[in-house]
């Protein structure tokens, strides 16, 4: 099946896009060789450059692999998704609970670790909690994750923090929807604010297992908030 030449750029994303689309589509096996720089670059239609570069993009999708000497072979016939992606596609459930094991063990380092600023940060983000209590449930969620957040921050571990933002946008939809679905702010706009002044005070003390479990407690609760979406 000839691949077809690719129209003026982006040379390397249409390249990459014909390459991968042969081997998705089985025409390159896993574990077969794929033809030279040379006579890529003749049926695309491209300069050796551009096809050089398509390759390390699908070598960074995991569908492809160079061998020093050898080659190129095709290693997979899927690409290989990032994290972000993968979550991007998770079901709010399964994000949640990943949620629950990381703040949890969060607030337990933040309140052995928690500094000054740390405590001073808290206390704004629960006041802009309360401030968004006014506010639709879009800006009430988002306030709410700000406070979470600041929890993440005072546990001073970069890993922590960075697994919280990388579900933030799923998690943030999944509680928007489930407000919506409830109505649960209708009857209390700044619901759960003893649990999360509670988790404060916590940190504050440097009660670990206080904090560990005030905030267990507030997100196994699938009636706040911040409770599980079911």
């Amino acid at each position: 099946m000839p691949l077809g030449a690719v129209r003026p750029s982006p040379l390397v994303e249409q390249a990459a896009a014909r390459l991968r689309e042969q081997i998705t589509g089985g025409h390159w096996p896993v574990g077969i060789k794929l033809p030279g720089e040379t006579t890529l670059a003749k049926e695309l239609g491209v300069g050796r450059s551009t096809v050089r570069e398509a390759l390390r993009a699908l070598a960074g999708a995991g569908l492809v692999q160079p061998r020093q000497g050898a080659g190129v072979f095709v290693l997979a016939t899927e690409p290989v998704e990032d994290w972000p992606t993968r979550l991007r596609r998770a079901a709010v459930t399964d994000v949640y609970e990943v949620r629950l094991a990381v703040e949890v063990h969060a607030a337990r380092l933040a309140a052995r670790r928690r500094t000054h600023d740390d405590i001073t940060a808290l206390r704004a983000a629960l006041e802009g909690r309360r401030a968004a209590s006014t506010a639709d449930d879009a800006a009430f969620v988002d306030a709410d994750i700000a406070f979470h957040a600041s929890v993440v921050a005072a546990a001073r571990n970069p890993v922590l923090a960075d697994l919280f933002t990388e579900f933030t946008p799923v998690l943030r939809e999944g509680l928007i929807e489930l407000l919506t679905l409830t109505g649960l702010r209708a009857h209390d706009p700044n619901t759960a604010d003893d649990a999360h002044e509670a988790l404060v005070r916590a940190v504050e003390d440097g009660d670990a297992e206080a904090a560990a479990e005030v905030l267990r407690g507030e997100l196994e609760d699938p009636f706040a908030p911040v409770g599980k979406p079911e």
